[in-house]
């Protein structure tokens, strides 16, 4: 004991070994992973080790490649950056060729990094070929309407991976093909029996790394539904959708909500973190069935609760979830908060609670081996967190102080505000066309639009302000409410009379108000 307390602990000693050497990474995961309190070690000593500076907007997607020396990351510029994290320099960047800003960016494992995927706000899905005189060649592979957050890779191919899209479309590529296949839509299954059906968009996709033959998908509504990928043709003839299990906590049944994340554990266990609500686990005999509204409500009482993992939240942009450890023993989320949570699986108790972002944390990605992870948010950085820190670091003094104003903040947000969508941000866009006569006297239009705010609540941090859209005609009027932090001088510049509850806002703020929509200030 005398020596430990003179020296490193155990398990900077361990880590240690494993980058000199001694270790190679699987057998230094098996050591690391065989004592629980080691690991909750390294995890009460994460830190802030770095920042990576290249991008020149919010960083929106991190990912290490297969054996874990190599960064890759997507931002709002639309480049993809390579960084040697270890040297925490950035090996090199080029354009994706998006029009939009970079959701996803994935290399595929065993072609030497160099091939990667990405995703984007255009719809697009495109490869980036990295070619023997560094120059990279992009093409694009496929295309969904409106977003793509998320692409999943089947597990140990270098050809193989899908897609999925607010389109409520999921595609399978394969690279040795030129085309993609549309494998299914989901649709609501409340309007699975009408003549025209409702989609749901989708925000994650995630294959089981234990049966790659099942892909979750998560989005617009609330169930998880788990799809058997043996059952779909890749000609894409009679391709239905066919779910065969869904997820979803009893008590948010009918409820407004929607997935933003997903995650499998190695044993199948499914991480599922709502929009505005929290994350939850389901082991694999909690589900629903595949057509849960047909499961009678005392069946479904009869349910075991999945694990529930609370004090963060997730309502201002699309955040991922994520495992941690070589077992999975953690979990990990970023919150509107700017803070990086994470709890342990088994209790869900909560283990450590780190500022990652001065605004917004989106995705954290654990290093497939090493005890450490990277994330990122709206700052256009890059941070890599490790187990620095010279002793075993407590929760923040205020922590129950920031996790009773996130439920505060949850709690009080109105059930019926409707997400900002696509439709509306085109709506806007018309708005613009127009100057604000035309708005109000036009009658050969048909159209009538109204831009209105209300509710302005002042704050060191900005204005709380919950925006009106209305527009429609004689026959039928539309109208969208959505609320957002504002900077004060952006309210002061805008807002003629913000204490005027129907204050008039003119033309010129609609751009301002869609470039908060692209910086994720209102979610999409």
């Amino acid at each position: 004991m005398e020596s430990r307390r003179k020296g490193f602990p155990d398990e900077f000693t361990e880590v240690f070994r494993r980058e000199i050497g001694f270790f190679p990474p699987r057998c230094f995961t098996r050591r690391i992973s065989a004592s629980e309190w080691m690991f909750m070690g390294l995890v009460k000593r994460s830190t802030l080790y770095r920042n990576l500076n290249g991008h020149r907007g919010c960083v929106n997607t991190v990912e290490f490649n297969s054996i874990g020396d190599v960064l890759v990351s997507g931002s709002d510029d639309r480049q993809i950056i390579f960084w040697n994290w270890a040297a925490k320099s950035k090996i090199f960047s080029y354009p994706s060729g998006h029009i939009d800003n970079v959701f996803q960016a994935r290399i595929m494992p065993f072609t030497d990094d160099r091939t990667i995927i990405t995703s984007s706000g255009d719809g697009q899905v495109r490869l980036g070929q990295i070619l023997e005189n560094g120059h990279v060649d992009t093409k694009r592979l496929g295309k969904h309407q409106g977003n793509v957050y998320k692409l999943d890779i089947e597990p140990g191919s270098p050809h193989i991976f899908y897609s999925c899209g607010e389109d409520g479309v999921v595609q399978h590529f394969d690279l040795r093909s030129n085309s993609a296949t549309k494998l299914f839509c989901c649709f609501s299954f409340k309007t699975l029996n009408q003549q025209s059906q409702k989609s749901i968009g989708l925000n994650a996709i995630v294959i089981d790394p234990r049966n790659p033959n099942y892909l979750a998908v998560g989005g617009s509504d609330e169930y998880a539904r788990v799809y058997d990928i043996r059952k779909y043709q890749w000609d894409s003839s009679n391709n239905l959708d066919r779910p065969v299990n869904t997820f979803c906590p009893s008590h948010l049944v009918g409820a407004d909500v929607q997935i933003t994340g997903l995650a499998y554990s190695n044993t199948s266990e499914l991480l599922v973190s709502y929009n505005d609500e929290l994350i939850y686990l389901f082991q694999k005999n909690m589900g629903m069935g595949p057509s849960p509204l047909s499961l009678p409500p005392e069946e479904s009482q009869k349910l075991e609760k999945p694990q529930v993992y609370s004090g963060h939240r997730n309502a201002r942009t699309v955040k991922g979830v994520s495992f941690f450890s070589p077992k999975d023993d953690y979990v990990l989320s970023g919150s509107d908060c700017g803070h990086i949570f994470i709890w342990k699986k088994k209790t869900a108790k909560l283990v450590r609670l780190m500022v990652g972002d001065r605004q917004i944390v989106n995705h954290l990605q654990p290093h497939p081996y090493m005890p450490f992870f990277a994330s990122c948010g709206i700052e256009d950085s890059v941070k890599l967190w490790l187990p620095m820190a010279d002793d075993i670091r407590p929760l923040p003094d205020d922590a129950e102080k920031i996790m009773e104003s996130n439920r505060e903040a949850r709690e009080n947000h109105s059930s019926s505000t409707i997400l900002l969508t696509p439709d509306v941000i085109m709506n806007l866009l018309r708005l613009q066309r127009h100057d604000r006569a035309d708005i109000e006297n036009d009658e050969e239009d048909g159209d009538t639009y109204l831009l209105g705010f209300s509710h302005v609540e002042a704050s060191s941090e900005g204005g709380l302000t919950a925006f009106y859209l209305c527009w429609g005609d004689s026959d039928k009027q539309y109208r969208f409410d959505h609320s957002f932090r504002i900077p004060n001088e952006a309210l002061e510049e805008n807002i003629a009379d913000p204490d005027d509850e129907f204050s008039k806002i003119t033309l010129d703020f609609c751009p301002l108000l869609l470039q908060f929509v692209r910086n994720g200030f209102c979610p999409l």
